[in-house]
This record gives structure tokens, C-alpha cells and sequence, in this order.
């Protein structure tokens, strides 16, 4: 479809990419969601930790969003709530997917999640469907890794069910690579610093749980993420390497088959994105793939007024008219 243009225009202060994004990542706060938890076990004996919130003064619902959120997150944060919040005060009820190892406790196993794990995604929305059959109109929300994954999962050659009806992404950096090397910025320094003390600190209890497995001196030296996907995220996943990781699960490459109204919003000024994270050709040429980059919004920021985040509203609408 033709590129959208967008009318997000925050106020002064928040025109600013890193004021953006750290305000929403780290002070925004979002309340009257009360989330109820369910655990499942995934076909490998590992589990993952779902969080509900339903739709206010709603019965007999049968529309439902699933969030997915970034890297390091879960989904109490504002980001993912914020998104709850909105579709629950208009008929929606959600649910949001922790990753493994995400939700407060280590996973069982070795693994953990990355940006490409779709198959985790793939049995969650089977359990959904299989334990919650009056959900039949659902949407997917996926914000910063969390996007790729779902962008990734729409556009395998695996039959996405006819219960999907939507997609909304949220600054993805659907050209893995690319964002790396943004990452390695020195305007990025402190988020990249921020990223691998949490993933080493989580590799130092796998290497409790599995010693045999990691060496703490290789942690140690994993202090890039370059150096910890390539020490970890790749070799706990089945990929020979970090670059054969970046390769196989950039969700770029499976846009052009997408076949159902996915919207994606990366900001001029995300600091995280490379130019090649702007998916502009397959925009083009695939009808059914929508890209809005506003000038302003940061890496997840997008700040409104009334504490409903432009994103979330975009959300919203899209979901509404698909």
C-alpha cells in the first residue's frame, strides 16, 4: 500500500527522540489494568506466563488482542498496559505474552527467546484458540523485538488462522543487522548498556542452572550485543552464529508475504532503527502491509496527551477498520 502519512505531532519537548523514548520507557506509568495470570506449557516442557486484562462492562466477548513486547520487557510495562488499557475500554479483551525467562522467573530450560522464536508465538495462539474458542476476531500488537517476532510469524509460509484479523507494530527493527550497528552508536550507549548488564546477569543464572553449558568468563566477555548473541542467542537457538541469527530472523524479508492488514510505525527519530529498518518497497508492493513514520516518537515513545499514546489510538483505529 502507499506510504501514510502521519499526523502525529507530539508537543515540543517530546519532538526530542531519547527525551521519547526514556520518558515512556522509564516514567510513564499506566494504572486501572488488572491483569489475571495463566501459565502454559509449551510442547517442549518449557512454559510461558500469559497476563489477561478483559474488556470493561463487556460480556459474551469475542474480540481479543494479544501484545507482545521488546527485548527485556514483560508485560507490566507502561507500553504493553497503555495498549491493554485502550482495547479493554473498547470491547477488547487482552492478553500479554511474556517471553520465556521474562516473567519474573528463569524458564526451565537452556533456551530462553529471541526475535525470531515464532514458534512460541504459534502455540500461544493455538492455546488460545483451542481453550478460548469464542475469541474470533483477534489482533496482534508487537512492539520493538516483539514486532519482528510477529512480523516474522505473519509472513512464514505456515497458515496464520482465519481468527487473525489484524496487525499493528511498533518501532521494529525489522533489518536485525542494521540495528545493531545503530545500537553500537555512542548516542546508544547507555540503552546498550542498559540491555547487556540485564542479559548477562539472566546468562549468569543459566550458568548456575547449567553450568556445563556457559562459562562465566565467556559472560563476562560477552559485553556487546554483538558478542552476546553471537556467545548465546544463536547458539541457544540453533543458529551456527550471531550473523546467521540476524539473517534468518530479520523480519524484512517476510513482509512481502503478509496477507493480512498489518500496520507498522517506526519513527524518523528512533535512534534504535537504520535506515534499512524502513521497509519502504515492501510497503509498496504489498497491499496489505501499511507503514506510518512519523518524525517524531523515539524507540516506543509516542506521547499524547490524556496518557492514551498515539500509538496506542493508531492501534485502536486500525484494528477497527480492518
Amino acid at each position: 500500500m502507499p506510504i501514510i502519512k502521519s499526523h502525529y505531532n507530539p508537543p515540543l519537548i517530546f519532538k526530542n527522540g531519547h527525551f521519547s523514548t526514556i520518558h515512556s520507557g522509564v516514567y510513564r506509568s499506566v494504572s486501572g489494568v488488572y491483569q489475571k495470570r495463566e501459565r502454559i506449557t509449551l510442547s517442549d516442557q518449557d512454559f510461558i506466563d500469559l497476563d489477561w486484562s478483559f474488556a470493561a462492562f463487556h460480556q459474551n466477548v469475542s474480540k481479543l488482542i494479544v501484545i507482545l513486547h521488546g527485548l527485556e520487557g514483560n508485560a507490566q510495562r507502561a507500553y504493553v498496559k497503555g495498549t491493554a488499557k485502550i482495547f479493554n475500554r473498547n470491547g477488547y479483551d487482552a492478553v500479554a505474552m511474556n517471553f520465556r525467562s521474562c516473567s519474573g522467573e528463569l524458564n526451565r530450560l537452556f533456551r530462553s527467546y529471541n526475535a525470531g522464536a515464532t514458534e512460541d508465538l504459534r502455540e500461544v495462539i493455538e492455546h488460545i484458540l483451542t481453550n478460548y474458542p469464542h475469541y474470533n476476531h483477534i489482533v496482534l500488537k508487537g512492539f520493538s523485538l516483539g514486532g519482528n517476532m510477529m512480523l516474522k510469524y505473519l509472513g512464514e509460509p505456515i497458515r496464520v488462522p482465519k481468527e487473525i484479523k489484524a496487525a499493528i507494530a511498533i518501532s521494529v527493527p525489522c533489518q536485525l543487522e542494521g540495528s545493531l550497528k545503530q545500537m553500537r552508536r555512542v548516542e546508544n550507549y547507555l540503552y546498550s548498556r542498559m540491555f547487556i548488564t540485564h542479559l548477562q546477569e539472566k546468562l549468569k543464572r543459566k550458568h548456575e542452572a547449567f553450568p556445563s553449558l556457559i562459562k562465566l568468563e565467556d559472560i563476562k566477555k560477552a559485553n556487546s550485543m554483538f558478542l552476546f548473541d553471537n556467545l548465546y542467542t544463536s547458539k541457544a537457538h540453533g543458529y551456527k552464529d550471531a550473523q546467521d541469527y540476524y539473517d534468518k530472523c530479520s523480519s524484512k524479508q517476510f513482509i512481502p508475504y503478509i496477507k493480512i492488514p498489518t500496520l507498522l510505525i517506526n519513527a524518523k527519530n528512533d535512534s534504535f532503527l537504520s535506515k534499512c529498518c524502513f521497509p519502504i518497497e515492501e510497503a509498496e508492493q504489498n497491499e496489505h502491509f501499511y507503514l506510518e513514520m512519523p518524525k517524531y516518537g523515539g524507540h516506543v515513545g509516542f506521547f499524547d496527551r490524556n496518557d492514551v499514546y498515539y500509538n496506542e489510538k493508531r492501534a485502536l483505529n486500525f484494528a477497527t477498520l480492518a
